[in-house]
Protein backbone atom coordinates (compact mmCIF):
# COMPACT_ATOMS: atom_id res chain seq x y z
CA UNK A 1 0.00 0.00 0.00
CA UNK A 2 2.95 2.14 -0.80
CA UNK A 3 2.75 5.15 -2.73
CA UNK A 4 -0.97 5.91 -1.89
CA UNK A 5 -2.11 9.63 -2.29
CA UNK A 6 -2.65 10.54 1.62
CA UNK A 7 -5.72 13.13 0.39
CA UNK A 8 -7.31 9.64 -1.10
CA UNK A 9 -6.36 7.58 1.80
CA UNK A 10 -10.09 6.52 2.73
CA UNK A 11 -10.62 5.15 -1.15
CA UNK A 12 -7.43 2.93 -0.34
CA UNK A 13 -8.59 1.79 2.74
CA UNK A 14 -11.09 -1.39 1.23
CA UNK A 15 -7.40 -2.17 -0.19
CA UNK A 16 -6.10 -3.23 3.30
CA UNK A 17 -4.95 -6.87 4.29
CA UNK A 18 -4.81 -6.23 7.64
CA UNK A 19 -5.12 -4.35 10.66
CA UNK A 20 -1.83 -3.08 10.73
CA UNK A 21 -1.83 -2.32 7.23
CA UNK A 22 -5.11 -0.11 7.86
CA UNK A 23 -3.65 2.18 10.76
CA UNK A 24 -0.74 3.03 9.22
CA UNK A 25 -2.80 4.03 6.30
CA UNK A 26 -5.13 6.00 8.45
CA UNK A 27 -1.77 7.79 9.91
CA UNK A 28 -1.11 9.19 7.07
CA UNK A 29 -4.26 10.50 5.76
CA UNK A 30 -5.13 14.44 4.93
CA UNK A 31 -8.73 14.33 2.47
CA UNK A 32 -10.44 16.64 5.23
CA UNK A 33 -8.65 19.85 4.44
CA UNK A 34 -9.93 21.86 7.85
CA UNK A 35 -9.03 18.87 9.80
CA UNK A 36 -5.76 18.82 8.61
CA UNK A 37 -5.07 22.22 9.31
CA UNK A 38 -6.41 22.49 12.60
CA UNK A 39 -4.69 19.23 13.77
CA UNK A 40 -1.25 20.64 12.88
CA UNK A 41 -1.88 23.85 14.01
CA UNK A 42 -2.46 22.27 17.56
CA UNK A 43 1.11 20.19 16.98
CA UNK A 44 2.59 23.55 16.91
CA UNK A 45 0.80 25.99 19.37
CA UNK A 46 0.43 23.25 21.88
CA UNK A 47 -1.31 23.53 25.11
CA UNK A 48 1.14 25.10 27.78
CA UNK A 49 1.52 22.37 29.82
CA UNK A 50 3.00 20.07 26.78
CA UNK A 51 4.80 22.95 25.39
CA UNK A 52 8.05 20.83 25.63
CA UNK A 53 6.43 17.85 23.87
CA UNK A 54 6.63 16.98 20.42
CA UNK A 55 2.87 16.56 19.26
CA UNK A 56 1.81 13.62 17.14
CA UNK A 57 -0.25 16.04 14.86
CA UNK A 58 -1.59 13.32 12.53
CA UNK A 59 -4.76 11.03 12.44
CA UNK A 60 -4.69 8.66 14.78
CA UNK A 61 -5.40 4.60 14.03
CA UNK A 62 -7.16 2.62 16.14
CA UNK A 63 -5.78 0.72 19.17
CA UNK A 64 -5.89 -3.11 20.42
CA UNK A 65 -5.44 -6.36 19.09
CA UNK A 66 -6.24 -7.59 14.82
CA UNK A 67 -8.14 -10.29 16.76
CA UNK A 68 -10.46 -8.15 19.27
CA UNK A 69 -13.99 -9.53 20.11
CA UNK A 70 -15.21 -6.27 21.44
CA UNK A 71 -14.26 -3.34 19.68
CA UNK A 72 -15.31 0.55 21.75
CA UNK A 73 -16.31 3.18 18.54
CA UNK A 74 -15.85 6.84 20.06
CA UNK A 75 -16.08 10.45 18.35
CA UNK A 76 -12.61 11.60 17.58
CA UNK A 77 -9.44 12.61 19.10
CA UNK A 78 -9.11 15.21 21.53
CA UNK A 79 -6.71 17.56 20.52
CA UNK A 80 -4.72 17.95 23.37
CA UNK A 81 -5.04 14.16 23.77
CA UNK A 82 -5.01 11.71 21.00
CA UNK A 83 -4.00 14.04 18.98
CA UNK A 84 -0.58 14.87 21.20
CA UNK A 85 0.17 11.64 22.10
CA UNK A 86 -0.47 9.65 18.81
CA UNK A 87 -2.96 6.46 20.88
CA UNK A 88 -7.13 6.75 20.88
CA UNK A 89 -8.05 7.57 24.19
CA UNK A 90 -4.52 8.78 26.01
CA UNK A 91 -3.23 12.15 27.81
CA UNK A 92 -6.23 13.42 28.28
CA UNK A 93 -9.82 13.12 31.23
CA UNK A 94 -12.01 11.35 28.91
CA UNK A 95 -8.56 8.26 28.31
CA UNK A 96 -8.42 8.36 32.10
CA UNK A 97 -11.83 7.37 32.42
CA UNK A 98 -12.15 4.79 29.64
CA UNK A 99 -8.88 3.45 30.55
CA UNK A 100 -9.54 2.91 34.40
CA UNK A 101 -13.12 1.70 33.78
CA UNK A 102 -11.32 -1.30 30.86
CA UNK A 103 -8.93 -1.98 33.49
CA UNK A 104 -11.72 -2.49 36.18
CA UNK A 105 -12.78 -4.59 34.03
CA UNK A 106 -10.03 -7.01 33.13
CA UNK A 107 -9.86 -5.37 29.41
CA UNK A 108 -6.87 -3.48 29.98
CA UNK A 109 -3.07 -3.90 31.75
CA UNK A 110 -3.26 -0.69 33.23
CA UNK A 111 -5.65 2.44 34.11
CA UNK A 112 -3.48 5.42 33.38
CA UNK A 113 -2.75 6.45 29.83
CA UNK A 114 0.15 8.99 28.71
CA UNK A 115 2.00 7.88 26.02
CA UNK A 116 2.22 5.42 23.20
CA UNK A 117 4.82 3.80 24.79
CA UNK A 118 3.95 3.92 28.30
CA UNK A 119 3.18 -0.09 27.94
CA UNK A 120 -0.81 -0.50 28.59
CA UNK A 121 -2.19 -3.03 26.40
CA UNK A 122 -5.82 -3.77 25.56
CA UNK A 123 -7.10 -7.26 26.38
CA UNK A 124 -9.45 -8.81 23.39
CA UNK A 125 -10.31 -5.34 23.24
CA UNK A 126 -10.18 -2.49 20.41
CA UNK A 127 -10.65 1.41 20.36
CA UNK A 128 -11.61 3.01 17.56
CA UNK A 129 -13.88 6.44 16.35
CA UNK A 130 -15.55 7.62 13.31
CA UNK A 131 -13.09 10.68 12.87
CA UNK A 132 -9.32 10.24 13.21
CA UNK A 133 -8.34 13.18 13.40
CA UNK A 134 -9.15 15.95 15.90
CA UNK A 135 -12.12 18.26 15.02
CA UNK A 136 -12.29 21.72 16.20
CA UNK A 137 -14.67 22.46 19.15
CA UNK A 138 -14.94 18.39 19.17
CA UNK A 139 -17.16 18.79 16.72
CA UNK A 140 -16.40 16.86 13.33
CA UNK A 141 -18.80 17.94 10.76
CA UNK A 142 -21.57 15.09 8.49
CA UNK A 143 -19.19 15.48 5.40
CA UNK A 144 -16.06 14.28 7.28
CA UNK A 145 -17.34 11.72 9.21
CA UNK A 146 -18.45 10.68 5.81
CA UNK A 147 -15.15 10.74 4.51
CA UNK A 148 -13.66 8.96 7.38
CA UNK A 149 -16.10 5.98 7.21
CA UNK A 150 -14.73 3.41 4.86
CA UNK A 151 -11.39 3.16 7.32
CA UNK A 152 -14.45 1.87 10.05
CA UNK A 153 -15.97 -0.15 7.48
CA UNK A 154 -12.62 -1.83 6.64
CA UNK A 155 -11.85 -1.67 10.58
CA UNK A 156 -15.04 -3.91 10.43
CA UNK A 157 -14.74 -6.50 7.71
CA UNK A 158 -10.93 -7.31 9.14
CA UNK A 159 -12.50 -7.71 12.45
CA UNK A 160 -15.25 -9.78 11.60
CA UNK A 161 -14.10 -13.46 12.29
CA UNK A 162 -13.69 -12.67 15.93
CA UNK A 163 -15.92 -9.02 16.47
CA UNK A 164 -18.92 -9.96 18.60
CA UNK A 165 -19.77 -6.75 20.70
CA UNK A 166 -19.62 -3.44 19.91
CA UNK A 167 -19.40 -0.25 22.03
CA UNK A 168 -20.34 3.37 20.73
CA UNK A 169 -19.72 5.98 23.03
CA UNK A 170 -21.97 8.69 22.34
CA UNK A 171 -24.92 9.36 19.56
CA UNK A 172 -22.31 10.54 17.21
CA UNK A 173 -20.33 7.46 16.65
CA UNK A 174 -24.03 5.51 17.31
CA UNK A 175 -25.00 7.25 14.19
CA UNK A 176 -21.69 6.78 12.19
CA UNK A 177 -21.69 3.21 13.34
CA UNK A 178 -25.21 2.14 11.74
CA UNK A 179 -24.76 4.26 8.53
CA UNK A 180 -21.57 1.97 8.11
CA UNK A 181 -23.36 -1.36 9.18
CA UNK A 182 -26.36 -0.46 6.55
CA UNK A 183 -23.78 0.19 4.01
CA UNK A 184 -21.87 -3.13 4.67
CA UNK A 185 -25.34 -4.89 4.12
CA UNK A 186 -26.11 -5.74 8.07
CA UNK A 187 -29.63 -6.06 8.80
CA UNK A 188 -30.56 -2.83 10.92
CA UNK A 189 -33.84 -2.58 12.06
CA UNK A 190 -35.89 0.06 10.31
CA UNK A 191 -36.52 3.17 12.17
CA UNK A 192 -32.84 2.75 12.95
CA UNK A 193 -32.46 1.46 16.53
CA UNK A 194 -32.29 5.04 19.47
CA UNK A 195 -29.13 5.80 21.13
CA UNK A 196 -29.46 5.50 24.75
CA UNK A 197 -26.93 4.37 27.66
CA UNK A 198 -27.52 0.50 27.63
CA UNK A 199 -29.06 0.62 24.65
CA UNK A 200 -28.61 -3.01 23.79
CA UNK A 201 -29.14 -3.88 19.68
CA UNK A 202 -28.51 -7.82 18.14
CA UNK A 203 -27.66 -6.75 14.53
CA UNK A 204 -27.15 -9.95 11.69
CA UNK A 205 -25.56 -10.40 8.80
CA UNK A 206 -26.83 -11.99 5.50
CA UNK A 207 -23.97 -14.57 5.88
CA UNK A 208 -24.55 -15.58 9.68
CA UNK A 209 -22.52 -12.91 11.40
CA UNK A 210 -24.22 -10.90 14.52
CA UNK A 211 -22.72 -8.61 16.30
CA UNK A 212 -23.95 -6.97 19.42
CA UNK A 213 -23.78 -3.29 19.87
CA UNK A 214 -24.32 -1.26 23.19
CA UNK A 215 -24.85 2.46 23.54
CA UNK A 216 -22.80 4.73 26.17
CA UNK A 217 -23.03 8.07 27.04
CA UNK A 218 -19.32 9.49 25.64
CA UNK A 219 -16.98 9.43 28.65
CA UNK A 220 -16.41 13.49 27.85
CA UNK A 221 -15.35 15.67 30.70
CA UNK A 222 -18.32 17.62 30.09
CA UNK A 223 -20.81 14.19 30.68
CA UNK A 224 -18.17 12.95 33.82
CA UNK A 225 -18.40 16.88 35.71
CA UNK A 226 -21.90 17.21 35.47
CA UNK A 227 -22.48 12.72 36.38
CA UNK A 228 -24.54 11.89 33.25
CA UNK A 229 -22.09 9.26 33.04
CA UNK A 230 -19.94 7.96 35.99
CA UNK A 231 -17.08 5.51 36.08
CA UNK A 232 -19.29 2.69 37.61
CA UNK A 233 -21.77 3.16 34.60
CA UNK A 234 -18.80 2.96 31.91
CA UNK A 235 -17.52 -0.09 33.45
CA UNK A 236 -21.13 -1.52 33.69
CA UNK A 237 -21.56 -1.17 30.09
CA UNK A 238 -17.91 -2.58 29.50
CA UNK A 239 -18.42 -5.91 31.70
CA UNK A 240 -21.75 -6.35 29.70
CA UNK A 241 -19.81 -6.37 26.71
CA UNK A 242 -16.81 -8.41 28.14
CA UNK A 243 -19.24 -11.00 29.21
CA UNK A 244 -21.82 -11.32 25.72
CA UNK A 245 -18.07 -11.80 24.20
CA UNK A 246 -17.28 -14.66 26.11
CA UNK A 247 -19.95 -16.31 26.35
Amino acid sequence: MTGEDPEKAPWAAESAPDIAALDRLVSTCRACPRLVAWREEVAVVKRAAFRDEEYWGRPVPGFGPADARVLVVGLAPAAHGGNRTGRMFTGDPSGNVLFGALHAVGSATGAHPVSRDDGIELLDTRLTAPVHCAPPENKPTPEERHRCAPFLSRELELLSSTLRVIVVLGGFGWQALFTVLSAGDWNVPRPRPRFTHGAQVVITHPDGRSVTVLGSYHVSQRNTATGKVSPAMVEDILLRAKTIAES
